[in-house]
């Protein structure tokens, strides 16, 4: 298989794309996050995951580029990662008592065949009502501040989970199940 390179520098994406056994290399890249006008959940972490593939396949055109956008949304509206210590207490109070969705897109990418697949996997997850204060100690540590929809499920908020359906990988950021089929793709991997 082509150099395999992970687009992010996500740390939980990293220890989960190591479970595959893949040699492979870091180089975030960097992209707008910002969600267009009347964009959807599903099309952003498309269009994303599909954005910060190719930006670093440009640098490296023989690699196979591997990327991943992740969104917490309540409905269409967009959940990202914080900007401070009030949004994220604003966001965990939206889903306090909740279901929400988290998607994640998957895309790979290689600029030398000029070619690339995308997936998205979508779970739901519940939060059962939280009080203020444990919001307030869960955004205390920090954790909250540089995750989709103010979270880390693997984390300290996964005590706030009353219902989950669909694939825990996806909510932490990078499903394998996705990253192996769009790996098959590639004659050579």
């Amino acid at each position: 298989m082509a150099t395999l390179i992970l687009a992010s520098a996500s740390e939980r994406r990293v220890q989960l794309l190591r479970r595959l056994g893949i040699p492979f290399a870091v180089e975030p890249a960097a992209a707008d996050e910002t969600p267009r006008a009347g964009e959807r959940p599903y099309a952003l972490v498309r269009r994303l995951a599909a954005v910060k593939a190719v930006t670093v396949a440009r640098r490296h055109p023989e690699a196979l580029v591997l990327a991943a956008d992740t969104v917490v949304a309540l409905g269409d509206d967009i959940l990202g990662k914080p900007e401070d210590v009030e949004a994220a207490r604003a966001m965990l109070r939206r889903l306090s008592g909740r279901r929400h969705q988290v998607y994640t897109g998957v895309a790979v990418y290689q600029e030398v065949r000029g070619r690339g697949f995308v997936r998205v996997e979508v779970a739901e997850v519940g939060f059962r009502p939280l009080a203020d204060e444990e919001i307030a100690d869960y955004v205390a540590t920090g954790e909250p501040l540089d995750k989709a929809g103010a979270y880390a499920i693997q984390g300290g908020a996964g005590r706030f989970v009353e219902a989950f359906a669909g694939n825990l990988e996806a909510v932490i950021g990078l499903p394998l199940d996705a990253v192996r089929a769009l790996l098959r793709h590639w004659p050579d991997g």
